[in-house]
């Protein structure tokens, strides 16, 4: 998996098959991109001499590197897990498939703006292999001893200590790194015992969280009830729908509307609107579907599009800044699409 920083785009997060976790300075990458996008642009409107103008005033693009800065080898074998806080500047979390999370915190400014102020005349470059502290916190433990592996990791969108783990055996967990060594939270959501492959924060409704299986379901859950009163059952989610036949491979809430969510599988790409409610004035299937039932592979009504034609599809985010916009990686390649109902 790779992930930008949110606080400076220049710094990307990479977990490799090695074992290692990469950092990557693409500044130079970028101004790149900015110049040749500012180019074109000026080309299309006819406006080169100015443009050529502007270029003399503007400063030189960086250097591209392709090595990173920082490669860390701390985690016993391979991962995925891997998410930049949106809270804290610099923070990050990566976990392995031995159930191991490290927590890292950088060692100096992150913000662009501080970097500049802290870097004004100096040539040394900011960042290099002392950029980071990285801390081990947490260790394999409670019930799923034998497959620990950590899938997936979200940090908390307003709270800058509480970080959300799906694991193997169908467990999520609620960490804060205030208390090392234990989870705050711990509840085996699926009692079949199915992987939790992805879970996604909602940054707007701080206390929604969606959580994706091995078997092909996904649910939404609140978290001010996650915390069940009796240890033997497990929580009741607000939604959970089983229409899926493969695993699911990702999920992101949309950036601006808190009751639509992404979600990919195997086969395609998916947009939900949970805020819409199935025309059951008895409300039987809603209980159903909170209960973990319903009828596997039948289509929702919160259903609105499907993307397909992609292979093998393993992530799918939302643009930023272009409403309603998607964009996918699969086997067979990228797809970037806005969907005809939204």
């Amino acid at each position: 998996r790779v992930r930008v920083c949110p606080h400076n785009r220049d710094i990307v997060g990479c977990w490799g098959d090695g074992g290692t976790v990469s950092l990557y300075d693409v500044g130079g990458a970028l101004d790149v991109l900015d110049r040749s996008s500012t180019g074109a642009n000026s080309r299309k409107k006819n406006e080169s001499n100015s443009a050529n103008a502007a270029m003399v005033g503007a400063p030189p693009p960086r250097k591209m590197k392709k090595e990173p800065f920082f490669v860390y080898s701390g985690h016993a074998t391979e991962g995925y897990a891997i998410d930049w806080s949106r809270v804290t500047p610099g923070r990050l979390a990566t976990a392995d498939c031995r159930g191991n999370i490290h927590i890292w915190n950088a060692a100096h400014p992150v913000l662009p703006n501080d970097i500049a102020a802290q870097y004004k005349k100096k040539t040394k470059d900011p960042w290099s292999s002392s950029s980071f502290a990285v801390e081990p916190t947490y260790a394999a433990h409670g019930e799923n001893l034998d497959h620990p592996s950590v899938e997936d990791l979200q940090w908390s969108p307003n709270e800058a200590t509480v970080l959300a783990s799906g694991e193997c055996g169908g467990i999520v967990r609620i960490y804060d790194v205030r208390c090392p060594g234990k989870a705050m939270i711990s509840n085996k959501i699926h009692k079949s015992g199915a992987d939790v492959n992805v879970i996604a924060w909602n940054r707007l409704v701080s206390n929604l969280l969606a959580s994706g299986g091995d078997d092909g379901a996904f649910s939404v859950w609140d978290l001010r009830n996650f915390q069940s009163p009796d240890p033997s059952k497990s929580p009741k989610p607000l939604a959970r729908f089983h229409s899926h036949r493969t695993p699911i491979t990702s999920l992101e809430w949309h950036p601006t509307d808190e009751s639509m969510i992404a979600v990919s599988d195997d086969h395609g790409t998916y947009i939900y609107d949970l805020s819409i409610e199935e025309d059951d004035p008895d409300n039987h299937r809603n209980e159903e579907e909170a209960d973990g039932g319903g009828v596997e592979g039948e289509i929702p009504p919160q259903l609105l599009f499907v993307h397909s034609g992609s292979e093998m599809t393993k992530e799918v985010h939302w643009h930023p800044q272009i409403p309603s916009c998607v964009a996918t990686t699969s086997f067979s390649g990228f797809s970037v699409f806005i969907p005809s109902n939204l």
